[in-house]
């Protein structure tokens, strides 16, 4: 009986153990994909740093591509944890023939404002940043996968909320380019080449506040503006 329960115990502990592993794999190598690339960073480098032998990242990844797309399925898994507490209200007041354009807009400020906190917040958000910016350039393994995830979570409810406030279809051109607008107020924020900007400001509690204010305040005047 003392066997069978010391090996029952043992077990949950061998289980934190085995995730602490990957999740410092996933770390360092999130750090050094950002730093250096796909192609830069090797998978030799990131066991170095990660304090475990090369072949742990076979074993919990299978090879390199592996890792690298389970990094962006941890940001995609971020993402979708920021952005649930309005998605599911957006979508049943999109479902609601009754919603008025006041409603619709205040989900699509609170949209933007979950897309504030998704690339302002969090560890390692500068990595995040920057392993977003290098897939652009470098087509990493996984674009498409970052690509579907914004299109889901931000790009689709936004365009569908602002069609509606305006009366138009979300096949409209016209609504296509001002969603594109409204979110690029957001995405400038994670522009590479702003960084020594947002550094100067910092990116604190109270200028994400702000940043949020002023995203809410432009959103605002631009659905009055195309107010039909």
């Amino acid at each position: 009986m003392i066997n069978i329960q010391t090996t029952g115990r043992g077990r949950p502990g061998t289980q934190a153990r085995g995730e602490d592993t990957r999740r410092r794999i996933l770390e360092k190598a999130l750090d050094l994909f950002a730093a250096h690339g796909y192609e830069g960073a090797s998978t030799r480098q990131i066991a170095e740093g990660a304090g475990v032998n090369l072949p742990a990242i076979q074993y919990y990844f299978g090879n390199k591509e592996g890792l690298y797309r389970a990094i962006i399925e941890d940001i995609v898994a971020d993402t979708e944890r920021h952005m649930s507490a309005v998605l599911p209200r957006v979508r049943a007041a999109l479902d609601d023939p009754e919603a008025t354009p006041v409603e619709l807009t205040e989900l699509l400020c609170q949209t933007l404002e979950a897309f504030v906190t998704v690339v302002t917040s969090g560890p390692q958000v500068e990595s995040r940043r920057l392993i977003f910016a290098r897939a652009e350039v470098e087509e990493t393994p996984g674009l498409d996968r970052m690509h579907e995830n914004g299109m889901r979570q931000v790009f689709n409810p936004c365009l569908a909320l602002f069609a509606r406030i305006h009366g138009k279809s979300e096949g409209d051109p016209e609504m296509t380019m001002r969603t594109m607008a409204l979110i690029g107020q957001v995405v400038i924020f994670c522009n590479n080449h702003k960084r020594p900007i947002l550094k100067a400001v910092g990116l604190d509690g109270e200028n994400v506040q702000l940043m949020k204010q002023i995203v809410r305040e432009q959103t605002l005047a631009i659905c009055r503006a195309v107010a039909p």
